[in-house]
Parts: C-alpha cells; structure tokens; sequence
C-alpha cells in the first residue's frame, strides 16, 4: 500500500479495535516540532466524559494553562500571560471552543472558564508507519528521537513488511513493532513503556557535524504531552476535504467512511495533496456526500455535539 493508504486503514483498524482517540500527523515535539507522529492514540482516563462534554474541537493550549479558573471573572490582561492582543484571540477561541466565558465591563474584556479541565487521558502512544522497510529512509534515527525525548508513554512502528532479524536490530529496543496487512494488526514486538515523567533529549537544530540539544523537564513534557492530546482530541485522523471532482468516491477501510477513492487513479488518495485542477483525471463535479463527524461519533467515545458547545452558540452573539 501506499503510505496514505496505510495509514488511513491502520487508523481505521485501531479505531474498531479500540476505545481510544485515533489522530494522525501531530507534532511531536515539546520545543522543536519538526518531529511529526504519523499516528496518535490516546487512552481515555477517568473523566473522559467530561471532556468530552465541553467541546468537540481542540481546547487552546494557552488557555488550558491560563489562570483563568472556574470562580470569578477577571480581566483577560491578568488571566492570560500574552501580549494584549494575542491574549485576546485566545480568550475569544476559547469562548468559541466552549472552554471560556466572556463578559464587557467598563470597555474591558473579562474571561473565566465554563468547566474545569478534566484529568481526560491516560496513556498517549506514537505510531511511525513505514509500509516497506526495504526503503527505511531515516526511521532508526526517528525512532532514537521519540525513545531519548519519552513524549509518549509507548513508541510502535508499523509496517507492512515482513520483519526480520535485520530489521528488529535496527530498531531501538524499547520500540514496538506491529505488522498490518491492510486489515489486521499482528503484534510482533510489545514497546517499553518509556520515561515520561522525567527530563528528556530533544534536538532542536541540526547542522552539519554537529547538533543542538536541549532537555525538557518532566514539567514541560507534561504540558505538551496535554497539548498533543488535545489536538488528537479535535483532529482526528479522517481527511478534511472531500474532493469536487467526478471520479471521487467515499472508499469504507475496516468499517469507517470518511476516505475518498478515486476511480482514475484506481486507489485511494489524499484530497488534500493529490486532488484539484492539478490533477490530470479531475473533471469538476459535486464532491460526494460524507459525514465524517458522524461516524467518528458513532465508531468512537468522541461527541460531535456536547453540551459545552450549545451552551457557547447560545451566549456568545454579544462578542459578535
């Protein structure tokens, strides 16, 4: 399979197999993130539900972290530790989000939070797809990163390959290893769990002969391991776009909808890079109709509606 195809079907077995949120192309990094995860699950905690319940999209980073709280209204300018402005667009993306409420007094913009943030998530695990490992590119080295930086609790690769002895020994030990066919995960090696909750190593910048490191505490490991799920938790992993184009088709892997065939091509395919005028098969026509949010909802603990977000549309016209 091509890599795409790979990854929206492995995407798709892990959502049927498990009760966790499945996302795709995430930074992966707690300074630098050139490192890019292919694949993210997290594992629901505890209080899942009332996450769930506050908002279907991502939560802005910054005002998760704000001193905002649940009591008393206070100016955004002492909530929320920016310049005037950007504080301002965080609150108000917040507000959208469902996570804030915004009042005017006296000309002044005011914010607290609609709910505490919950304790949501448990284990998060990082999946590097490599379909064909007969063309590795730099994967030992990805995967030394994600091991030396510990920003998720388990590392996996993914393959398509058979997995030899050759290869088990150019992949770090504490990593992974599942074979996926295109419609069932075999587990050929369990990951270690890594070291969180201390500092890590994580490379900033290369240049050549030599490169700059930096070592994160466990502190600032845990906010972007926050940051990183909650951005799982708005994604997802199907494809924004649905082609307009005439040989586009909504194409089912391991039971979920949300992925585009193309009939030219024969297989399927990225909308996002590979479709448009660019395209030497595309002839324009209405996109065919897909509800990707719906069956997220229905395949998934994730809620396409929840109160919180009601709760916003009703109060939020006054800052219009």
């Amino acid at each position: 399979m091509r890599e795409f195809a790979f990854e929206v079907s492995l995407c798709a077995r892990l959502e049927a197999d498990r009760e966790a949120v499945v996302a795709r192309q995430l930074g992966g990094g707690v300074r630098a993130n050139r490192r890019v995860l292919d694949t993210v699950l997290v594992e629901p905690g505890p209080e899942f539900g009332e996450r769930a319940a506050i908002t279907a999209g991502t939560i802005p980073p910054a005002a998760i972290e704000s001193d905002a709280g649940p009591g008393r209204f206070r100016p955004v300018a002492e909530a929320i530790d920016a310049p005037p402005g950007r504080a301002r667009r965080i609150a108000e993306r917040a507000a959208e989000a469902g996570f804030f409420e915004l009042d005017r007094r006296s000309g002044r913009l005011y914010v607290r939070q609609v709910a505490r943030y919950p304790d949501w998530f448990e284990e998060v695990v990082g999946v590097e797809n490599k379909p064909d490992l007969g063309e590795p590119g730099d994967l030992a080295t990805q995967l030394r990163k994600d091991v030396s930086l510990g920003l998720v609790d388990r590392a996996v690769l993914a393959t398509e390959s058979h997995v030899t002895g050759a290869h088990r020994n150019r992949i770090p030990d504490p990593v992974g290893i599942w074979r996926f066919d295109g419609e069932q995960v075999e587990v050929v090696r369990e990951p270690t769990p890594l070291d969180t909750g201390g500092p890590g190593v994580e490379i900033v910048e290369r240049h050549p002969g030599r490169a700059v490191v930096r070592i994160p505490t466990g502190e600032e490991k845990a906010r972007a391991r926050r940051r990183l799920a909650e951005r799982a938790y708005g994604k997802g992993w199907r494809p924004d776009e649905v082609p307009a184009c005439a040989h586009a088709r909504n194409a089912e892997r391991n039971g979920a909808t949300g992925i585009t065939g193309c009939e030219w091509k024969g297989r399927v395919v990225d909308p996002g890079e590979e479709c448009g005028p660019a395209c030497p098969g595309y002839e324009p026509a209405s996109p065919p109709e897909a509800d990707p949010d719906a069956d997220r909802e229905r395949r998934t603990p994730w809620v396409a509606d929840p109160e919180g977000r009601k709760r916003r549309q009703a109060g939020l016209d006054r800052f219009g």
